[in-house]
C-alpha cells in the first residue's frame, strides 16, 4: 500500500509541471473605463463595445445602464445584451455603465415622507445627476465612440424611478428607455401623480414592468401607465414568476427587443417575444 501511494504522488509530480507549461496566460479585457468625478465622487464610466467594433466602420447606438459598475449590473447586463444579439434578438450595441455611489442621492428628489427621509437621509440631488449624464457623459461618448446616433437609458427599481422621471420631465434626452420595476411608491408617488397632470405630448418609446411589488408601487405604476400614451410598452408581471428581485434578469432581454428590434423572423419560434400592453390613443 506504501509503494502503491508513493507511485501515485510520483506521477503526480511529473505530471503537474507538464500540464502548467501547456497553457499561456493573458489578460481578459472586457471594455474601457473612464475614471470621472461628480457628487464629490469617483466613478467609472464602463464602456463594451460589440465584438466587431474595430473590424469595419459600422455606427451602434449607445445602451447607458444605470448602477452599471463593476460590482453593479454591469456583468448582467451586458451579458444580456450579447445574449440578445447572438440570437438576433436585439441590434449590437455600445454597452455603457454609469456607475453609482449613493444610489438614493444620485437616482431619487426628494422627499416629504418622513420614513424614507429617516432611512435615506442623503436621497434628493437626482437633477444634478441628470444634468450630468445629459450634459457631460453623453456628449463624451458621443465624441469618443463610433454611435449612430441613438442612445438608451435602462434602470431598475431606483434606477427605474430615475429613468421614469427623465422620460416624463426631459422626454428627448433620450431615443428610448426602459424603466424596470421603478420605485413609483417614492414621495407619496409624487411621479405619477406629477405625470398623470401633464398634458399630451409626443415621446420616445418606454418599457415600463411591474412585478409583485404591491401596494403604493403598485399604485403609482397603474397612474403612471394609464397616463403614458402609445409609445407605453407596459410589462405587467404581478402574476408570474418575475419578482422585484429579478426583474433586470427576467425582463431586460424584452426591453432591449423592444427599443432595439431586429428584423429577424424566428424569434417567436424560439419564444423570444415582447409581451406587453400598449396604450392605443396620447396621454390625456
Amino acid at each position: 500500500m506504501k509503494t502503491t501511494l508513493l507511485a501515485f504522488a510520483a506521477a503526480l509530480s511529473i505530471a503537474a509541471p507538464t500540464l502548467a507549461h501547456e497553457s499561456q496566460l493573458e489578460p481578459l479585457t472586457i471594455g474601457t473605463s473612464h475614471i470621472v468625478s461628480t457628487h464629490g465622487e469617483e466613478r467609472r464610466i464602463n464602456v463594451v463595445l460589440p465584438s466587431d467594433y474595430e473590424e469595419g466602420e459600422a455606427k451602434y447606438p449607445l445602451v447607458i445602464v444605470l448602477d452599471g459598475g463593476t460590482g453593479q449590473d454591469l456583468f448582467l447586463a451586458l451579458g444580456i445584451a450579447r445574449w440578445n444579439e447572438l440570437w438576433g434578438r436585439s441590434e449590437q450595441a455600445i454597452v455603457v455603465g454609469v456607475e453609482t455611489v449613493d444610489r438614493q442621492r444620485e437616482l431619487l428628489p426628494p422627499t416629504a415622507d418622513a420614513a424614507e427621509q429617516e432611512r435615506y437621509p442623503t436621497a434628493g440631488e437626482v437633477d444634478a445627476f441628470r444634468g450630468w449624464l445629459i450634459g457631460e457623459i453623453v456628449p463624451m461618448l458621443r465624441e469618443t465612440y463610433r454611435h449612430d446616433g441613438r442612445a438608451y437609458l435602462v434602470g431598475e427599481s431606483a434606477a427605474g424611478h430615475f429613468v421614469a422621471e427623465t422620460w416624463a420631465h426631459q422626454p428627448g434626452a433620450f431615443d428610448g428607455y426602459a424603466a424596470l420595476s421603478p420605485s413609483f411608491q417614492w414621495d407619496g408617488q409624487r411621479l405619477s401623480r406629477e405625470f398623470e397632470a401633464m398634458g399630451a405630448q409626443e415621446r420616445p418609446p418606454i418599457f415600463v414592468s411591474l412585478a409583485d411589488e404591491g401596494g403604493a408601487t403598485e399604485e403609482g405604476a397603474l397612474r403612471f401607465v394609464s397616463a403614458a400614451g402609445p409609445s407605453l410598452c407596459f410589462a405587467d408581471r404581478r402574476e408570474s414568476h418575475v419578482r422585484h428581485s429579478n426583474t433586470l434578469h427576467q425582463l431586460l432581454p424584452e426591453a432591449l427587443q423592444f427599443l432595439m428590434p431586429t428584423e429577424a423572423d424566428w424569434l417567436e419560434e424560439f419564444g423570444f417575444t415582447v409581451e406587453c400592453k400598449q396604450n392605443d390613443g396620447p396621454s390625456e
